[in-house]
Formats: C-alpha cells, sequence, structure tokens
C-alpha cells in the first residue's frame, strides 16, 4: 500500500506529477525502514533522521514527527503486512523546470509498505565478496553523505561497478582513500577481537543498524571502536560484515580477490547477528512510543 499526500493507493494507481522535484532533480530526503512482527523498527530513530536531513536541505516537512509516525503506523496496520520494508520519501513538491526550490509551493509526503530482499539467503550463510569502486565518495564540502538524500548516482554507478566485477556490493573510499562504507550498507571488521568501523566523519552514513550494532556489541561486552579505515584494514581483518536496513547483517569472506579471515563467517559477526535477532522478537513486544 502507499500514501501520497494523505491518500492512499495500490501499487499500480500510485503517481506523483512528471514536475515533481524529487524526479526532476533528486530534491528530497529519505528512509528505508524494516518492519517485523508488525511493528516499525526503530522508528523513532529513523523519523529523526528523515527530519535531521530535511533541515539540512532546508526542506520544510508539511506534517509534525508525531503525525509522520502516526500515519506510518496506520498504513502497517491497513496493509496487514507482519514483515516488510517502508520505503518514507518526502519531495520537494511539484514545480516547475527551473531548479529554484522556492517554486514547489509543498513538499510530498510518500510512504510505501512492501517486501524487500537485497540478497539471497545463501549470502547470510555463506557471506559475499566485495568490490572496491575506482569512484570516490562525494566530499562533505560538497554535500555531506549524512544527508539520506534522493540522489544517488555516485553509489549506483559504484555498485555497477561491483556487478561487473562479479560482486553484489561495492566499497567506496573518500578522497583521502580512507573506506567509507559500501554503496547501500555501512561496514564493519574485527581485527584482534575487536570491532571496527570507519568513522562518519570520512563520510559515511549514520546507519540505524549501524547503531543497533554497536549497542549489541557494548552489551556482547565486545571492544568497539570508530577509526579510520584503509583497504589494509580490510585485507588484514579476522572478519567483516555489512549492516543495513535493507541488507540487515550481512558476513563478507572476500575484498578485492583478498580472502577475508578464514574464508567463512566468524564466529563475533554470528554472535552479532544472533543478539540481532533476539532484539527485533524483544522490541517487537515492546509498546512504539510516538
Amino acid at each position: 500500500m502507499i500514501y501520497i499526500d494523505g491518500k492512499i493507493y495500490t501499487k499500480e494507481n500510485a503517481k506523483i506529477s512528471v514536475y515533481d522535484h524529487g524526479l526532476l532533480y533528486g530534491d528530497g530526503v529519505f528512509e528505508g525502514i524494516r518492519i517485523y512482527h508488525g511493528k516499525i523498527f526503530r522508528l523513532n530513530q529513523h523519523i529523526r533522521r528523515l527530519y535531521d536531513s530535511a533541515k539540512a536541505i532546508r526542506l520544510n516537512i508539511p506534517m509534525n514527527p508525531d503525525e509522520l509516525a502516526a500515519a506510518m503506523i496506520n498504513l502497517v496496520i491497513e496493509s496487514e503486512k507482519v514483515d516488510g520494508y517502508i520505503r518514507l520519501v518526502i519531495t520537494r513538491g511539484v514545480g516547475d523546470l527551473g531548479l529554484n526550490p522556492h517554486n514547489c509551493k509543498k513538499a510530498s509526503i510518500i510512504i510505501i509498505v512492501d517486501d524487500i530482499q537485497l540478497y539471497p539467503k545463501e549470502y547470510y550463510d555463506k557471506g559475499v565478496c566485495l568490490h572496491t569502486s575506482s569512484l570516490r565518495r562525494m566530499p562533505v564540502d560538497s554535500l555531506d553523505p549524512r544527508i539520506k538524500s534522493l540522489n544517488y548516482l555516485n553509489n549506483i554507478m559504484a555498485k555497477l561497478e561491483a556487478i561487473d566485477a562479479g560482486c553484489p556490493e561495492a566499497i567506496i573510499l573518500n578522497k583521502e582513500g580512507h573506506v567509507v562504507e559500501c554503496s547501500a550498507d555501512n561496514l564493519f571488521y574485527i581485527h584482534n577481537s575487536a570491532l571496527c568501523t570507519p568513522m562518519t566523519s570520512s563520510g559515511a552514513l549514520e546507519g540505524i543498524t549501524r547503531g543497533v550494532v554497536i549497542e549489541l556489541a557494548e552489551q556482547l561486552g565486545i571492544l568497539w571502536n570508530e577509526k579510520i579505515t584503509t583497504l589494509y584494514d580490510l585485507y588484514t581483518a579476522d572478519e567483516c560484515f555489512l549492516t543495513g536496513s535493507g541488507a540487515e547483517i550481512v558476513p563478507v569472506v572476500g575484498i578485492d580477490n583478498r580472502v577475508i579471515g578464514s574464508g567463512m563467517p566468524g564466529e563475533t559477526t554470528a554472535r552479532i547477528r544472533k543478539a540481532f535477532a533476539q532484539l527485533i522478537l524483544q522490541e517487537a513486544h515492546e509498546k512504539i512510543a510516538v
């Protein structure tokens, strides 16, 4: 089911204007959110990040956070979706063929409730291989990557390179050559029993699942840190895995034709995946505060 500016449509009937600046210029922000056991996972955190992204690009969302959260919850209930995915999109709205955002009278709110399967089950059991893209992440002084905007062309081109190399996901570096993240996922690795992840100041998105993994590491007594990361750190890691709302937690067993660790998903990765599954069950039974 799809919500567009207060009305609900089926997938076949949901349409936006060709003059919407989200389509014409990628002018807007979005969130990808999981539904587990009929509940929206980490709803408040996603809503907060959405409004932060909108504020950063001077986009006024025509609903307050509580109203938007309630609209999402109601749509999930009406869709009777037990496990699924929400794509929440805010566009600048309908304007003209010029860049001026002031010609867009009102932002549009789009909520899509559907299913998602980014990777086949075997990737979670056996792990994936990654390819480092030749493209660099857009620098913070051009557009801060913490803004989850509708313009994903940098990520898409990196993804195409990975697919051409026979890998499902691409590693992206910043202009200094430091590892940032993947085209659609955050990245973690284990070295000498410590869990490491690239610094968000290097150009990585402040992922919701990334934050959950850090919480779980603390609960499990696993030392963790953010650090400036190079490909050498990944090549010599004992374990590696991806995180994201769509991907969840995916083990990595190879990078640029190097075997990571034993070449199989590692023990720490398995512990975190198990704790993540338990957390999903726990939060599914808690009341959502909006």
